[in-house]
C-alpha cells in the first residue's frame, strides 16, 4: 500500500476538509443540524472522526455549504475511500486500528521510549515475553496474533519505499531483563541488525546523560507525505491512546525530540553500546 492511500488518512483528509468547508459557508454545527434536519451531535462526531460518514452524508452537507461541483465530486469519492476495508481492521480488538492506519501512512517516524523496545524494533521472542508479562490472562492464540500484526507492521521498514524512523531510546530499556538472558541477547542482534539500514536511525540516551526532555513517557509523531496531512503526535496509554494534531502541540513535542536527540548518544556510540550490553549478557 503507497503512503497516503490508506482509509485512515483518507477519512482525516475528509473530516478536516468538511469543518473548514463548514467554517468557509460562515454556518455552526446547531446550524448544519437544522438544515439537514439531524442532531448537531451527529455533525460534531463527523467532524471529529468519531464515527464514520457516508457518501450520502458528504453530499448534503456540502449541499448546505453550497460547493462546487468538482468539490463534491472528489470528497464523496474521499468517503468512499474512506470506508474501503484496511488489512489491520482484522485485529481491531487489539490494537488501534487509527494508529496502525497512520503508521502505515507514515512516511517518516521520530519516536522515544523508555520502559521497553520500540514495537518495529523488537524481535519476537522479546514481544511473546512483553505480552505475556504485560497480559499474564492472554491466550498463545491471542499472543499469536499480536505477534502476527507486530511483524506485519515492522515490515514497514522494510518496503522497497520503507518507513523512515528515527528512535531514541533509554539505556534502561536496553537494560531490563525482560523475557531473561537470552531473550535480550536476541534483542539486542535485532536492534543492531535493524540501527543498521539506512532508513533508520537509532540513538540511546544513556544513563550518564542524567535527566533528560522526555522524562515523563514515551511518545511517537508520524509525518506524512503529503502537506494536506498535518503531523501527529500519539501518545499511548493502558487503555487508550491520546492524539494530538494542534501545531502548538505538535511543535512542542517536535522540539523535545531535538533535545532528546542532542542528549542522546550518537547512531555509532548507541550500536558500540548495545554491543556492550550484548557482550555482558554472553
Amino acid at each position: 500500500m503507497s503512503r497516503g492511500s490508506s482509509p485512515t488518512l483518507r477519512k482525516r483528509r475528509l473530516v478536516s476538509e468538511l469543518r473548514r468547508l463548514r467554517e468557509v459557508a460562515g454556518l455552526t454545527i446547531e446550524e448544519v443540524g437544522e438544515r439537514l434536519e439531524c442532531s448537531a451531535s451527529k455533525i460534531s462526531r463527523i467532524e471529529t472522526g468519531r464515527v464514520g460518514v457516508s457518501p450520502r452524508d458528504v453530499r448534503d452537507m456540502l449541499s448546505a455549504y453550497d460547493a462546487d461541483v468538482a468539490t463534491l465530486e472528489e470528497l464523496v469519492q474521499l468517503a468512499r475511500e474512506a470506508r474501503r476495508k484496511a488489512w489491520w481492521d482484522e485485529f481491531g480488538d487489539i490494537v488501534p486500528g487509527r494508529y496502525v492506519g497512520y503508521e502505515a501512512d507514515a512516511d517518516s517516524i521520530r519516536t522515544y521510549q523508555g520502559l521497553m523496545i520500540p514495537g518495529l524494533l523488537q524481535c519476537e521472542a522479546y514481544t511473546r515475553a512483553l505480552i505475556s508479562q504485560v497480559l499474564p490472562d492472554a491466550r498463545t492464540a491471542e499472543i499469536d496474533r499480536r505477534v502476527r500484526l507486530r511483524k506485519a507492521r515492522q515490515a514497514l521498514l522494510s518496503e522497497d519505499d520503507p518507513l523512515r524512523l528515527h528512535v531514541v531510546i533509554d539505556e534502561a530499556a536496553l537494560r531490563r531483563l525482560v523475557g531473561g538472558v537470552e531473550v535480550m541477547r536476541a534483542q539486542m542482534a535485532r536492534l543492531l541488525e535493524v540501527g543498521a539500514l539506512p532508513n533508520v536511525t537509532m540513538q540511546v540516551v544513556p544513563f550518564s546523560a542524567g535527566g533528560h526532555a522526555a522524562m515523563d513517557g514515551p511518545f511517537v509523531i508520524l509525518s506524512f507525505p503529503e502537506r494536506l496531512d498535518p503531523d501527529v503526535v500519539y501518545i499511548e496509554s493502558t487503555r487508550s491512546g491520546v492524539y494530538l494534531e494542534q501545531q502548538s502541540d505538535v511543535h512542542s513535542y517536535a522540539e523535545m525530540f531535538e533535545r532528546l536527540v542532542t542528549s542522546a548518544q550518537t547512531p555509532r556510540e548507541s550500536a558500540t553500546l548495545i554491543t556492550e550490553i550484548a557482550r555482558t549478557l554472553a
